[in-house]
C-alpha cells in the first residue's frame, strides 16, 4: 500500500543512511522498521506463538529436563 508520512528531518536523515549501508530502498526500510514496531508493541502475538510451541512439545517429556528444572526450582527462594 503507499501511503504518505512526514518525519523530521534528521530522522529522515538518517534513515537514508541506513537505508544505504543495508543496500535498501526507502521503503524497504520504512516497511521493516515499522514492521518491527508493530511486533514490538503486540505482545500477545508472542505468547500465542511461545503457546502454540509449547503445544507442540507438551507430549515430550525430557526426564533430564525436568530433573533439572526440578533441582533449580528447589533451590530457588519463591
Amino acid at each position: 500500500m503507499k501511503t504518505a508520512v512526514s518525519v523530521p528531518d534528521d530522522v529522515f536523515d538518517r534513515a537514508e543512511l541506513l537505508a544505504k549501508q543495508l543496500k535498501l530502498n526507502r521503503s524497504q526500510l520504512f516497511s521493516r522498521a515499522l514492521a518491527e514496531f508493530v511486533s514490538r508493541h503486540a505482545p500477545e502475538e508472542v505468547t500465542d506463538a511461545l503457546n502454540r510451541v509449547c503445544a507442540e512439545l507438551a507430549d515430550e517429556r525430557d526426564e533430564f529436563t525436568l530433573h533439572a528444572a526440578s533441582r533449580t526450582l528447589s533451590r530457588s527462594a519463591w
